[in-house]
């Protein structure tokens, strides 16, 4: 089973922005990190898993921690309605961030994928850590 541990970051919102994630695999740990110098905090949300996930062996096991409701939910929930809907909301309105989200279902479906939403800034000590990463990557 590998693990993940994602967060984005981004100083004004358009503004700078980070992202990290953290990848476990067999006990070895490896960071990745990137970071955009005009972006939102939900672009810089999807593009950590989406990078994590292009790190790793296709059709493996994985276990991605976040602390965006907005990923989790959107790839758990929501894009099942905005795939239907033409890639629109319930209020008829385009799919902000439309070509992350896309990526982000295909790699999705090349994986046996558990979501897992973690409390931000609490007791999970690999949440935090890769909190302070995203936000070094910002300031970049």
């Amino acid at each position: 089973m590998i693990k993940i541990y994602t967060d984005g970051s981004c100083l004004g919102n358009p503004g700078k922005g980070g992202w990290a994630a953290i990848i476990i695999i067999d006990g070895k740990k490896t960071v990745i990190k990137g970071n955009n110098p005009n972006t939102t905090n939900n672009q810089m949300e999807l593009l950590a898993p989406i990078n994590a996930l292009k790190k790793i062996p296709k059709e493996s096991n994985v276990q991605i921690f976040t602390d965006s409701k907005y990923v989790k939910s959107g790839i758990t929930e929501w894009i099942h309605n905005w795939k239907k809907n033409g890639w629109r909301t319930a209020s008829k309105q385009e799919v902000r961030n439309k070509e992350l989200w896309r990526e982000l279902d295909t790699l999705n479906n090349e994986f046996k994928i558990s979501w897992n939403w973690v409390k931000a800034h609490s007791t999970d000590k690999l949440n935090n850590e890769v909190d302070l990463i995203a936000k070094e990557a910002a300031n970049l």
